[in-house]
């Protein structure tokens, strides 16, 4: 076993400076597992890292994060803030820096790069793909990601092996500890977010609903076509408390869509979940959805970046998921089985016994 160290880039700051100290909980140690790196911008906004220590045959973790969009820079003299683009070729900088010295490099890159170009119709770009490919090919031994947009993207790097994990255990245990839960039924927003809804319905033992989004194929509006109508088919929602869950939370126009058709349905409590919340239009969507009784809460974590006037709205709930990231990260280093991080049902059964329990 090599020597575990974690080098956190400027756009995971908060979360890898949380990781490591779970990291030292779980090995009871109070030696740092952070590497200090330097990120430095030119003023034409060209980059460049250095590592400030020896990681000379250690097992190097990459964290970083494609989706903060909150880093920025002085570039030509404006303030410039940093896109995706920006932050992948900077995690690429730190491989570049870390080559040749790291007996293992691995990426822990919790939102995918240009996951959901992750196939492609016509003549467009295949980023994903390609940016999978260009990680192998610098020499990176692992890569590691959550609730990926299209988890089968793994298959144009076969060779490479490809963590895929879901928050889905962390983000129950807070909803259980949080609400008082009657009559639940999980409804999927589409229908290629159904294998997620499967596997939310599964560890709570309830139904599950789907929504089909019928699209007008002849138009394209900011790159997609609009939503014509969401028709539902599953369990009648009349009554019960519902979770619409998804990977991702954009301008969230559809996930508030299909809150109200819900609503218009006769449902109950309305709990929005996403493992990533973009919020691409900003948050006013939801505020007025909320203040109309839409729905009750967003759940979503802190594996991409939350703004701090986010986290601090009646009906947002901001799940930690340093603990689970930590707990990944030092069962690879050992290599210990990873079974323990996959089945996780009996520990959620559990705690709903309890909570229903501590009611009796």
């Amino acid at each position: 076993m090599s020597k575990l160290k974690l080098i956190v880039l400027g756009s995971a700051k908060e979360l890898g400076s949380k990781v490591n100290k779970e990291l030292k909980k779980i090995n009871k140690t109070e030696t740092d597992y952070l590497v200090k790196i330097t990120e430095s911008r030119f003023s034409n906004g060209e980059g460049k890292v250095q590592i400030n220590e020896n990681v000379s045959n250690c097992d190097v973790y990459i964290i970083g994060d494609v989706g903060n969009y909150g880093v920025s820079y002085p570039m030509h003299g404006r303030e410039h803030f940093m896109s995706p683009d920006e932050h992948y070729e900077d995690i690429k900088r730190v491989i570049s820096a870390t080559s040749g010295h790291a007996a293992k490099i691995n990426i822990v890159m919790p939102l995918l790069y240009e996951s959901r170009q992750h196939k492609r119709r016509g003549n467009e770009s295949l980023d994903c793909a390609i940016s999978l490919q260009e990680l192998e090919k610098m020499g990176v031994d692992n890569i590691v990601t959550f609730d990926a947009h299209d988890p089968s993207i793994c298959n144009a790097i076969p060779r490479l092996p490809f963590e895929n994990f879901y928050p889905t255990y962390t983000i129950l245990s807070k909803f259980i500890e949080n609400e008082d839960i009657h009559d639940l039924l999980v409804v999927s927003p589409d229908m290629g977010a159904m294998d997620r809804a499967r596997v939310y319905a599964d560890m709570l033992n309830v139904d599950v609903g789907v929504f089909y989004k019928r699209r007008d194929l002849s138009k394209v509006v900011n790159g997609k076509n609009p939503i014509v109508e969401h028709m539902y088919m599953g369990a009648d929602p009349k009554g019960k408390d519902i979770i619409v869950v998804d990977d991702m939370i954009a301008s969230g126009a559809s996930m508030i869509e299909v809150a109200e058709n819900l609503k218009e349905k006769g449902a109950n409590n309305i709990y929005l979940i996403a493992t990533f919340s973009l919020f691409t239009e900003g948050t006013d969507v939801f505020v007025n959805a909320y203040k109309k009784g839409l729905f009750t809460k967003v759940y979503s974590t802190n594996l991409s970046y939350i703004p701090e006037e986010l986290v601090s709205e009646d009906w947002f709930i901001d799940v930690d998921c340093s603990k689970f990231m930590a707990n990944i990260i030092n069962t690879l280093n050992k290599k210990d089985d990873l079974d323990e991080l996959w089945n996780v049902k009996p520990k959620l059964m559990e705690k709903l016994q309890n909570k229903k329990s501590s009611k009796e």
